[in-house]
């Protein structure tokens, strides 16, 4: 099985994560994928292979040396977003792109008019949805590229290299794809995650990030005979969120700009509920941006009265560039990894987060690389197979460069 078929295999399972489940994974469907995986590991050769219950893989390239080096690991999740549909996947090959529109299916056109990226790979060989659905590259590019590396370097015992752990978990899409990820059985000095977007793309800062859930106590009264009673719940959602600046939202901030991100409303006139992302690089304004939001609830209470509106906030992550900062030779073996590969790389901070994020703060020193998809979560996305061949002969120099770390 080479590497596009392994990718084009993967597509075929759901493994859509749920926000609001309370199961890890969050979804049985996951389990699936999870099972079938393991048991490719096995068939491919890996050692101490294993499966826990909630899902996670954990699994080892035995060394070829004799030598001391450090045992490094990569990581994938298998979960795909929920802001699309993950189900009945339909990928198609466009080979050699022409640089020209993608016609995904009737009426729905992938247009470098409005996707500019696409011509950035004019030339190669581009996995397609059928424009019903998301493709999965985010990050099952991530959990091929890394499978066909450790066959590779199990086919090469030219290659020196150290004892290898890959991981691959579940539910990274909302937010707790490292919660229960067991570094201390990973055993690793440091890993990778291979859950970057497109070809150089290395990333070792991202968003401090918290979840807010905001509740509001109307009262519903007839509207025949409301005035001076009734509080509509649903409006007031509308005037909280309007004490939001346009200035400090997804659509109006890029690079290292935070913003509050609200992913959806819930109402009727006895009660409502608000869901916010808040994201920032900076830890100080990221705490001034909590501190906001708790006072548009005070605010509210003090025009309606007390109890009509309370906020429950939680930190999901943190910038892990506090943790790599002082393991900076983690970088230095993937920018050498990138310049034997032919790869220009683009160190850029994540507006977003990633596993590797709460990793570092585990203990493990965990950088992001690309895994080669654009346009992830929705119908446009797709994957080069040349920057995903790229990917895999990043991570087997990694392991190469590595295998010298000590001499």
């Amino acid at each position: 099985m080479n590497l596009t078929e392994r990718f084009l295999n993967y597509t075929k399972f759901d493994t859509q994560s749920a926000e609001d489940s309370e199961t890890v994974p969050s979804t049985s469907k996951q389990l699936v994928f999870a099972k079938y995986l393991k048991e490719e590991l096995e068939r491919e050769g890996l050692s101490d292979v294993e499966m826990d219950d909630k899902g996670y893989i954990y699994a080892t390239l035995k060394s070829n040396s004799k030598k001391n080096i450090p045992t490094i690991g990569f990581i994938s999740h298998y979960d795909t977003s929920m802001d699309c549909s993950g189900a009945d996947i339909k990928p198609r090959i466009v080979e050699n792109y022409d640089g020209g529109d993608i016609v995904l299916s009737e009426g729905i056109v992938s247009s470098p008019s409005k996707f500019p990226e696409l011509l950035e790979h004019k030339g190669e060989d581009l996995i397609v949805t059928d424009g019903t659905t998301l493709l999965g590259a985010d990050d099952k590019a991530g959990i091929a590229e890394i499978v066909e590396a450790m066959c590779y370097l199990r086919d090469h015992s030219e290659i020196e290299h150290g004892d290898i752990r890959v991981g691959f978990n579940p539910d990274e899409e909302i937010g707790m794809g490292a919660h229960h990820f067991d570094v201390e059985k990973f055993g690793c000095q440091w890993a990778y995650t291979m859950d970057g977007g497109d070809i150089g793309d290395l990333e070792y800062e991202n968003f401090n990030a918290a979840g807010a859930k905001i509740f509001i106590k109307g009262m519903s009264v007839h509207t025949g005979y409301a005035k001076g009673k009734m509080i509509n719940a649903s409006r007031l959602a509308c005037e909280f969120n309007n004490m939001i600046p346009e200035t400090d939202i997804p659509e109006t901030t890029e690079g290292y700009q935070g913003f509050y991100h609200l992913l959806g409303i819930e109402s009727r006139c006895e009660e409502a509920k608000l869901s916010y992302i808040i994201r920032d690089h900076d830890k100080a304004k990221f705490e001034a941006r909590k501190d906001f939001i708790e006072e548009c609830v005070k605010a509210l209470n003090d025009k309606y009265g007390e109890g009509t509106a309370r906020c429950e906030m939680k930190d999901q992550y943190y910038n892990m560039k506090e943790k790599i900062d002082p393991n900076m030779h983690v970088i230095d073996i993937v920018l050498k990894a990138m310049a034997e590969s032919g790869v220009a790389p683009k160190v850029e901070p994540i507006r977003g987060g990633t596993d590797g994020a709460q990793l570092s703060f585990k203990g493990l020193p965990c950088p992001n690389i690309f895994a080669g998809g654009v346009n992830f979560h929705g119908p446009y996305e797709f994957v080069s197979i040349q920057v995903m061949e790229k990917a895999v002969n990043v991570i087997t120099k990694i392991c190469e460069i590595t295998a010298h770390f000590n001499d």
